[in-house]
């Protein structure tokens, strides 16, 4: 396996500095999402946020020939759902926006769920419960865990709540490239993998469907759908490994208003309590 990357505190300086970033943009973005609004408007107003606000650098823009500043997945999109003029959010949506920001050379990543006014209550669930499992994944990270523990612990999740896990797609290693190793698997054994140490930083960003975990790519060679055209979420942080456990890079305000910290305290008690 190629080597990773431990960040010395020059570095987690950096990357903590584009998490608050991001965090901002969520921010602004919240009041943007609505029904009436196209997917291609939120993408423009994220770019110029990003550029002409913060003075960073959209990193997905031209990642992999990729053209747009963000994804934009809408109900049964998986994920790399492409912003367009022609998709009106509805009323009845839930949509995943995931955002990619390079600030003084350092790379972070986040996605976040947004549910429409009309959203039916099978599909707040799932949001709900792909959050919830996105931190019971968070709440493994200390030195000494392994990848395992946070694939068990999504898994171990989605099967009690009767969602499937997305295998295709998973989190990733991430610093001055958006992609490092290691990759991190959203399902999985406890005890097996690679060890964490102090110092690496990842996403974790699990991706749950209601029906199947099977998944296609749409002929823009981008978007990727459930293949029974079930509902799918995601949800995704930047993590640190520190000396005692973990730091959330990309917490949100509306996180922290609900008790959550990026060390992870209460968000441990209140993620175990569910």
């Amino acid at each position: 396996m190629t080597q990773v990357t431990i960040k010395n505190n020059a570095a987690i300086a950096c990357m903590r500095d584009s998490g608050a970033l991001l965090a901002q943009v969520f921010k602004a973005l919240d009041e943007q999402v609505k029904p009436g609004v196209t997917t291609l408007q939120l993408d423009q107003f994220v770019e110029h946020y990003i550029v002409d606000v913060l003075g960073a650098t959209p990193a997905s823009k031209g990642q992999y020939g990729y053209p747009y500043a963000i994804n934009t997945s809408v109900n049964e999109v998986v994920c790399h759902g492409m912003p367009s003029a022609r998709c009106v959010i509805a009323d009845q949506d839930i949509l995943n926006i995931d955002i990619t920001l390079k600030h003084q050379g350092y790379i972070a990543d986040s996605s976040k769920m947004y549910v429409m006014p009309k959203a039916c209550e099978t599909a707040r669930a799932l949001v709900d419960d792909t959050n919830t499992a996105l931190w019971r994944g968070i709440a493994q990270v200390k030195p000494g865990a392994t990848l395992g523990d946070i694939g068990q612990a999504i898994g171990d999740y989605a099967r009690l709540k009767g969602l499937s896990v997305v295998r295709e797609y998973c989190g990733h290693g991430i610093g001055t490239q958006m992609h490092e190793p290691p990759e991190v698997l959203h399902f999985g054994r406890a005890g097996i993998g690679l060890t964490l140490l102090p110092g690496m930083t990842f996403t974790i960003e699990p991706m749950l469907n209601r029906g199947s975990h099977r998944v296609k790519t749409l002929n823009d060679g981008w978007t990727v759908v459930t293949r029974d055209r079930a509902l799918s979420a995601q949800a995704e942080h930047t993590i640190l490994v520190t000396p005692s456990g973990f730091e959330v890079l990309t917490l949100r305000e509306e996180e922290k208003a609900a008790g959550f910290t990026a060390c992870g305290l209460q968000a441990k008690c209140n993620v175990q309590a569910q």
